[in-house]
């Protein structure tokens, strides 16, 4: 009799050291790595929240992203970025599983789940950036910042929720 073979859990997957990945957790306001820096790791929050920002030459810097858990950052080096063009740092505490950009290749080549998990976040993202720079060049201030308070509030409705969900999780008698 044959052994049914088990079905490849993508949040699983993230969520465990293996070949290739570790689980960092980062203290607040610590750099995860810094523009300039050598490109060779994906990282995957898991829980808390990471700014990603870039410095101009003039020493200008803008804020490109604020990643909450379940989000993916520093993909570029799988599209031949060799040096990180921005600096990420933890905005909370945070668990960050960093994966090596040859086990995050072999996991989207062997791994059809863990690759339609990671094609729908690059397609996601995608599309707001694309929304985001579309608000920039067509919106009144106003109405930009009424678009950002809105989606700030749905993050931290999300953030908040997720809390809840561990809270119960953590304390079953108290359901």
């Amino acid at each position: 009799m044959k052994s049914a073979k088990r079905q490849f859990d993508p949040q699983m997957f993230l969520a465990k050291v293996g070949v290739g990945k570790t689980i960092t957790k980062y203290r607040k306001g610590r750099i995860i790595y810094a523009q300039g820096e050598e490109a060779d790791k994906i990282f995957y929050i898991q829980s808390g929240a990471v700014k990603v920002t870039v410095v101009s030459e003039q020493g200008k810097e803008a804020v490109v992203g604020i990643l909450n858990p379940s989000q993916f950052f520093g993909e570029g080096c799988l599209n031949g970025q060799t040096v990180r063009i921005g600096t990420a740092k933890a905005l909370e505490e945070c668990l960050v599983t960093s994966i090596t950009r040859k086990a995050m290749l072999a996991a989207l080549r062997k791994q059809p789940a863990f690759s339609e998990l990671f094609v729908t976040y690059l397609v996601t993202r995608s599309n707001r950036t694309e929304e985001d720079l579309i608000d920039q060049l067509f919106n009144s201030s106003e109405k930009r910042l009424a678009r950002l308070l809105l989606l700030l509030a749905i993050s931290e409705r999300m953030r908040s929720q997720r809390r809840s969900m561990l809270r119960s999780v953590k304390q079953p008698w108290r359901r």
